[in-house]
């Protein structure tokens, strides 16, 4: 009997480190993917910054459907636009959840719905988003975006070496002017400083190894605060946040009350409340994550097109033919000359191809198991959508390394000709399935006013060294992090004629009427800003 333990204990090791080996393993059914190790499956060789390259390189190892294993877990990454459309979009039913995220869920609590799991509350914040960020109530807010986007070349006229700031400031005043009818006259206002300093915040506790893996170890979540910097940091970011969201929205419910209303989007979620199912903590949580959704995607964008504007001189000369051609000199562009404006649509769509904002976009996770093309997909696994690769597959593109607007006039997709891009869509960078951006048709009319007004207003070129040269750019010194963005970079601004400058000091003037409906309750420092660029008006 006695000599049976033994043998049982030893049978049982063997169970348990086999088991344990098998941890981190590519099951049978998924698709083939990089080498994996016991325990760790792919963890070990997982790129902790600019994911979207290793993603890339993989994907033309092991196919537009690969699969990784982060130790017990299962991730799947899309490099193909029919398996995007497919899986993605077709059966967005089914891939339209998130993955466990305990650092999001501790700083919001399960209520940002870009990243919220797919719940009641989830499906809350986005029926209210849909009901007023639909194209026919976005084209009500026109007036203030393009109010601010005659700011914006009115300050790189008075700047230009600003311009990086200028673009930041009218995302984020735009937004807060749509959102909560509050505009943000200066990079310094308060309202926009604290948003910059919360998403700094928030965009650090969520960067790759800024946190013990705790959502493989969940037992992690239980170490006590003294010993955990990233629980402080969470707790940091999460009051940050809470003081922006719930300080703007209780000014936004007092104006209301003072019956100053100015037909901002939060002042119709307020009237609208109990019809929306919303308590205060989700309706906070709405307009604060609209903000972060709507203002960095903008700028970003609008950062990338003046890199690309100016690295790429021959693509500057055409767009601003065309719009001479269209729009002339006498006045400046509106978003009704851009059906006539060929050229510069498809350069925004190159722009979108070359340096897409969110690379990665946020990861999804399947609520069921799902099949495709002979692969199994566990539930619960993680899908990356690699929009980058995608758009820079020379399968699908000729020369995808470089920036060449004419290819969106060849085909409709840009892809070679003969190539079928049927699949692919314009708006991918916006995201796929029931995650579609709600707030794309703002975005877009924001890019396209601005990309029409810089090109009308300016000329882009390199600085120059000592004898003159030009400085190189480089176009692929961009920012880490799930949006990303040019890293500041300097370049010449010019205005393309004295009369161009004296139209944008016109309009800029011309805006002022529109500007007064959105300057309730503004800094003591904003409201001198404001005064004295009046007056030199």
């Amino acid at each position: 009997m006695s000599s049976l333990v033994p043998i049982s204990l030893a049978a049982l090791s063997i169970v348990l480190c086999f088991r344990l080996v098998k941890i981190g393993s590519r099951e049978p059914g998924l698709p083939p993917g990089p080498p994996t190790v016991p325990l760790l499956g792919n963890l070990h060789i997982f790129p902790t910054e600019f994911a979207h390259f290793r993603f890339t390189e993989w994907a033309r190892k092991y196919g537009g459907v690969y699969s990784l294993k982060i130790g017990p877990g299962t991730a799947v990454v899309l490099t193909d636009p029919t398996a995007v459309k497919v899986l993605m979009d077709q059966r967005s039913g089914n891939t339209v959840d998130r993955p466990a995220m305990h650092v999001a869920d501790r700083v919001a609590g399960g209520l940002n719905m870009v990243l919220a799991r797919y719940t009641e509350n989830w499906r809350t914040l986005r029926r209210a988003a849909h009901t007023i960020l639909t194209p026919q109530e976005s084209r009500k807010h026109l007036p203030i975006q393009q109010a601010e986007a005659t700011q914006v070349l009115h300050d790189i006229l008075s700047q230009p070496e600003g311009f990086y700031t200028h673009i930041r400031r009218y995302s984020s005043s735009v937004i807060l002017s749509v959102l909560y009818g509050k505009r943000a006259p200066r990079y310094e206002t308060p309202e926009t400083t604290a948003f910059f300093e919360a998403q700094h915040e928030w965009e650090r506790v969520l960067e790759l190894g800024a946190t013990p893996p705790i959502d493989l170890i969940p037992l992690l979540k239980y170490v006590p605060v003294r010993w955990a910097k990233w629980k402080r940091d969470c707790a940091r970011t999460r009051k940050l946040q809470r003081d922006l969201y719930f300080g703007l929205l209780n000014e936004t419910r007092e104006r209301l009350g003072r019956g100053e209303e100015n037909g901002c989007y939060m002042e119709e979620i307020l009237k609208s409340q109990e019809e929306l199912g919303m308590d205060l903590e989700i309706t906070g949580y709405l307009g604060g994550v609209l903000i972060e959704a709507g203002s960095d995607t903008t700028s970003s964008f609008l950062q990338t097109l003046v890199l690309a504007l100016t690295a790429y001189p021959e693509a500057q000369k055409k767009a601003q033919e065309e719009i001479d051609r269209v729009v002339g000199s006498h006045r400046m562009p509106t978003l009704d000359d851009l059906d006539e404006l060929r050229y510069i649509r498809a350069l925004i769509l190159e722009t979108h191809r070359f340096r897409p904002v969110a690379p990665m976009l946020v990861p999804h996770a399947t609520l069921t198991a799902e099949e495709y093309k002979g692969y199994i997909i566990p539930k619960g696994a993680t899908i990356f959508v690699n929009v980058y690769g995608i758009f820079h597959d020379s399968d699908l593109f000729d020369d995808p390394e470089n920036f060449i607007p004419e290819r969106f006039l060849l085909t409709e997709n840009g892809t070679r000709p003969g190539v079928d891009g049927s699949d692919l869509r314009h708006n991918l960078p916006f995201g796929v399935g029931r995650r579609l951006c709600p707030g794309i048709h703002l975005a877009q009319n924001s890019i396209n006013i601005n990309t029409m007004n810089l090109i009308w207003a300016f000329q882009f070129s390199p600085d120059t060294d000592a004898s003159g040269n030009p400085i190189p750019l480089d176009t692929s010194a961009y920012q880490r992090g799930i949006l990303t963005a040019p890293e500041p970079f300097r370049c010449t601004i010019k205005p393309r004629s004295k009369e161009r400058a004296d139209i944008i000091e016109q309009e800029f003037f011309e805006a002022t009427d529109t500007f007064k409906k959105f300057e309730y309750g503004l800094s003591a420092e904003d409201r001198e800003f404001v005064a004295k660029s009046r007056a030199q008006e």
